[in-house]
């Protein structure tokens, strides 16, 4: 279960403190899926930061079954944030001298076990369920930018995360490109019980969420059908 449990998030400013987000909550259990929508400079971002332990709130909580990693020591925290939350961002980010197969693995080389005969047997498993089997060893640039995402999203889920964060997944792509990645990623989540959270503008791909949720004015509201 993902709690976030009243958190507000501000920064300091010459005029006074700047807030982005104000007693904000939300709970998900295992397997739920949930797109928040909201005007640029809502705050989404910073939201998706707290949840995924890269920044943390001002105030409140937030809890991955059960735990809180801002509560951890350095190390306990990077390895938390490794191998308990994958990210996927609007721009892929991938590294252009790996092939599409290493890119997945990186996250494998930072964590206690390496990368094993049983993850990289994995991470070509998931290249092959997002429809690049037969890319394995092209680099980012011999790929289409629906590819390109397409592997950020398979390096997301490579360690089985329990929390599958999604910043503007499908915002650089064209209407084609971004219906297909979107066809991906829920097939992916649908597979497992991994929580996922999408940040979008994007109205078709909310509308396929049955949890909404609209980001303005610092506070979180769901939104009905």
């Amino acid at each position: 279960m993902l709690q976030v449990e009243r958190v507000s998030k501000s920064y300091p400013t010459p005029a006074g403190p700047l807030t982005i987000l104000d007693d904000v909550s939300l709970t998900l259990e295992r397997g739920q899926a949930a797109a928040i929508m909201g005007p640029s400079g809502s705050g989404k971002s910073t939201l998706l930061y707290i949840v995924g332990a890269l920044e943390p709130p001002s105030s409140g909580r937030v809890t991955l079954d059960g735990r809180d990693p801002w509560t951890m020591a350095e190390p306990e925290q990077a390895a938390f944030r490794n191998q308990r939350v994958g990210f996927v961002f609007q721009d892929h980010l991938l590294l252009p001298q790996l092939t599409a197969l290493e890119n997945v693995l990186t996250p494998s080389i930072a964590s206690a076990e390496g990368v094993t005969d049983a993850v990289r047997a994995r991470a070509r498993s998931l290249l092959e369920e997002v429809g690049l089997g037969g890319r394995l060893h092209h680099r980012p640039a011999e790929l289409s930018g629906g590819e390109r995402q397409r592997v950020a999203i398979a390096r997301a889920l490579v360690a089985s995360p329990a929390l599958l964060l999604c910043d503007e997944p499908t915002g650089n792509l064209d209407r084609t490109s971004a219906a297909g990645v979107a066809d991906v990623l829920f097939a992916m989540h649908g597979r497992g019980d991994t929580i996922l959270i999408v940040v979008t503008h994007t109205p078709a791909l909310a509308e396929r969420f049955e949890r909404r949720y609209e980001l303005d004015a610092a506070t979180l509201r769901p939104v009905t059908p």
